[in-house]
């Protein structure tokens, strides 16, 4: 096949996938802008600006998640558009395989895929993270209200007794958390101090506490504006403990990992990330064979929905069982490495062998 014929498979591809891209995008912008002005539209300060700054802020991540569908419906797309007009009909009288012109659309849905991994997923996590502090802002004090049995919590043990923490929002990957509770605990583990902080933040060997309500077990409650309460744990061991593997960018992981796990950490959660977003653009491979296989055949004008709905089932059953998966290696029941790879191989596998059977015989 010449340059010219796949550089136009390419360009139908790309084209199709920017348009399927940008609609997806304005969709979930608009559902998650309607669906979070209806949740703090009765908050004191909220306007109709910052809820559209947050929708935009969290809508890249949103998106980021839907990036196989979209590789999905755009190759189903591009390929049977090229079948209604017969050029995949006039591409094989000329003598060229199914292989040769699906090089175009896997090497598009690669393409699509280092984009997302490289470009979308550091500006998700960014506006992720700067989504959550205006939130925060926003939802601070009694308006923020989170069910109890969500908060996250962690222990800390340092010379001068062990604390139980708190928060209702994690922020800044970890590192800041909103309206946190420390329990300073003595040597019987009972309470010994209650402090309430609007804001808390993790330094050199402390967490710095503002606007801080100080409850002791015996006295009278205090309040203050800044305090200190001592800490041993280090930025990676909260961070692997309390922030989103989503937050974290995708160049930012390796030297995560690398040392949580200098710690003795397992840092699943962030290794399943990292093996996930590398595996992500050969999964966009996996999903346009497996649109192959339902979009080439040569169908007249509405005998193919049967076969098109086939292909839409079998990419969503491929992506249940990848976050199946990935909530297995996150578990550590399975390699990381293992849960990201294995439903893109079987995908890859299955969609060769049926092009195989259907066009070599």
């Amino acid at each position: 096949m010449g340059w010219t014929l796949g550089r136009y498979f390419f360009l139908r591809y790309a084209a199709i996938a920017t348009w399927f891209f940008l609609g997806i995008f304005a969709l979930v912008f608009l559902i998650d802008f309607t669906e979070l002005s209806s949740r703090t539209a009765r908050i004191p300060g909220f306007t109709y600006q910052m809820g559209a700054l947050i929708s935009a802020l969290r809508v890249p991540m949103l998106v980021l998640q839907a990036v196989p569908f979209v590789g999905l419906f755009a190759a189903m797309a591009t390929l049977v558009s090229l079948n209604r007009k017969y050029e995949l009909v006039v591409a094989r009288a000329a003598g060229i395989s199914a292989w040769q012109f699906l090089l175009p659309v896997c090497l598009g849905a690669l393409l699509f895929g280092i984009l997302a991994v490289g470009v979308l997923n550091p500006l998700a996590a960014e506006g992720l993270s700067r989504s959550q502090q205006v939130e925060s802002l926003l939802r601070s004090g009694k308006s923020n209200v989170v069910a109890e049995e969500i908060t996250p919590w962690i222990r800390q043990k340092t010379k001068s007794g062990d604390t139980i923490i708190g928060a209702r929002a994690i922020l800044s990957q970890g590192l800041e958390m909103a309206d946190a509770t420390f329990f300073l605990l003595d040597d019987n583990d009972d309470i010994v101090e209650r402090k309430d902080a609007r804001r808390a933040f993790l330094r050199d060997g402390y967490w710095e506490l503002h606007d801080v309500s100080i409850l002791p077990s015996s006295g009278t409650a205090q309040t203050k504006q800044i305090d200190r309460v001592p800490t041993d744990l280090k930025p990676e061991f909260v961070q692997e403990r309390l922030a989103r593997p989503e937050t974290i960018p995708f160049y930012d992981l390796p030297g995560k990992i690398e040392v949580a796990r200098s710690f003795g950490l397992s840092a699943n959660a962030f290794a399943m990330q990292f093996d996930s977003l590398v595996a992500l653009p050969f999964l966009l491979v996996a999903m346009t064979l497996i649109a192959a296989t339902v979009s080439m055949r040569f169908a007249r004008m509405g005998q193919s929905a049967t076969m098109i709905l086939g292909g839409v089932v079998a990419g969503f059953l491929l992506y249940v069982v990848s976050v199946l998966v990935k909530a297995f290696g996150v578990a550590g029941f399975v390699p990381t490495l293992v849960a990201a790879w294995f439903p893109v191989v079987v995908a890859m596998f299955f969609g060769v062998t049926f092009l195989l059977y259907k066009e070599d015989g």
